[in-house]
């Protein structure tokens, strides 16, 4: 019995066909992302807005007031816009306008995380790595800049270094949820994720405007919905885009592609192995978190009359940027008035060691061109903290991870299964390294929430005694 329910879950953990990056958006694989979808979305529309339809237009109204505002301000700023702070401030950071101005702009650059030394090392401990096993699938793969790698030893000792962790744990403390919901946001799952190596004058791997977490999901999931109510109902200057307690329920996966995102990652994030200055290859962020996303979410139910130039409710089923089983796609044509040609900013230059943070809302790209000397190379590390929808991808990603095949979330195939030097468990050098892998404990305490204890209780019976 236990042989037939291993290979149940064997064969589920390979259901997902073999690709890479390019799979998960449609302006990279050449899927047009503006044309209507089926006639139920329409349907769904209407749905949503039900009896709210005159507050959606006049919160509109407002918003692109202020967006227009705030835009002006990106422009005059640019980097300078985006918050950074020294990993040494994290332990005792009372400055409650850092705080504000991070929650304000959902960025972050946490600067010194790892010494530049080590930063260096672990990357030149991949790429040996990389030319150890040339079948390795990259995006694109004649010349490569995102690897399908997840299980090398340099990606392993990242992800467990204490400081690493530290730095996922402040980033999951801007969050909040009710004591009743069941998540502990001082404990971090990780999340395993891919790693980039851009070679200066790349211009294929030229990522729009974009948003992760699922596109269609947002509308159409009641409980992912139910994150952004306040903006569907006509008050998005109410919405808390830090409040957890519908986003640990939320099915931000609905399609089972490999587009799909079925974990809850509070923020986007990556540790920087290069020296990247803006315009070299790295990031670009709206740094506009609830303008932005409130926009982008509106706009599916607007329309302009041509004549007038009034606005009214959209009732067709087009979803600009939307498609299902993708990422959220934007652009100047169907999202004009973010401006994101002038409103998408550089991070400022970052240095092997320093840690990028965006809010999982944000909308985020990539530089169209590398026009820097010398590689632009990263490790994505993203946070995602300890709750049931984590918990549950995190039993089959160890899994994944002993057998050396692609987390679950990621294209199939047989992936690191017999690349040589894979790292095993062993490989995790720390205790809060092997907890945030699933191979060991959590601990109870007295003055913990009713739901912190519960998924505590939860994940050590699921990852130990199942």
């Amino acid at each position: 019995m236990q042989c037939i329910i291993r290979c149940m879950r064997m064969k589920s953990y390979f259901s997902k066909p073999e690709g890479d990056i390019s799979s998960v958006f449609a302006s990279l694989s050449g899927v047009d992302f503006n044309k209507p979808l089926d006639d139920r979305y329409a349907k769904l529309k209407c749905e949503i807005i039900q009896n709210y339809e005159q507050e959606i237009i006049d919160s509109w109204q407002r918003l692109l007031s202020v967006l227009k505002e705030q835009n002006s301000i990106i422009r005059s700023l640019k980097s300078n816009i985006i918050p950074q702070i020294n990993f040494n401030q994290l332990e005792n950071l009372s400055n409650n306008e850092i705080k504000n101005e991070i929650r304000t702009r959902g960025v972050m650059v946490i600067r010194n995380v790892l010494p530049e030394d080590l930063a260096l090392k672990l990357k030149d401990d991949v790429e040996k790595y990389i030319k150890l096993n040339p079948q390795t699938k990259a995006f694109p793969q004649e010349k490569p800049v995102v690897y399908e790698l997840y299980w090398s030893p340099s990606q392993i000792i990242a992800r467990s270094d204490h400081r690493v962790l530290k730095a996922l744990n402040f980033a999951n403390s801007f969050w909040h949820a009710s004591s009743t919901t069941q998540i502990h946001l001082d404990e971090n799952l990780m999340y395993v994720d891919r790693l980039r190596i851009r070679p200066p004058g790349d211009n294929q791997f030229s990522l729009g405007p974009h948003v992760d977490g699922g596109s269609i999901e947002r509308w159409e999931d009641p409980q992912y919905r139910t994150c952004y109510q306040q903006i569907f109902q006509g008050h998005w200057e109410n919405n808390d885009f830090f409040d957890a307690t519908h986003r640990v329920q939320a099915n931000m996966s609905l399609y089972n592609t490999i587009g799909g995102c079925s974990a809850f990652r509070s923020w986007q994030g990556w540790l920087s192995l290069s020296t990247v200055n803006p315009g070299q290859g790295g990031l670009l962020v709206n740094p506009l978190l609830k303008y932005s996303t409130a926009y982008w979410l509106l706009r599916p139910f607007l329309t302009q009359d041509q004549t007038s130039g009034q606005w009214k409710i959209d009732r067709s089923s087009l979803w600009q940027g939307a498609i299902p089983g993708r990422g959220q796609e934007m652009n100047e044509t169907l999202h004009p008035h973010l401006e994101l040609s002038t409103s998408m900013v550089s991070i400022p230059c970052v240095h092997p060691g320093d840690m990028v943070f965006w809010h999982c809302d944000s909308i985020h790209a990539v530089d169209p061109v590398h026009q820097g000397q010398q590689d632009s190379s990263v490790f994505y590390i993203p946070a995602s903290p300890l709750c049931q929808i984590n918990l549950d991808y995190l039993v089959q990603q160890r899994y994944s991870f002993e057998h050396g095949i692609p987390p679950p979330d990621f294209p199939g195939g047989q992936g690191e299964s017999q690349h040589i030097g894979r790292a095993t468990p062993q490989h995790i050098q720390t205790m809060e390294g092997r907890r945030t892998m699933g191979y060991q404990p959590f601990t109870i305490h007295s003055n913990m929430t009713q739901g912190q204890k519960q998924i505590i209780s939860q994940a050590n019976q699921k990852l130990f005694h199942n």
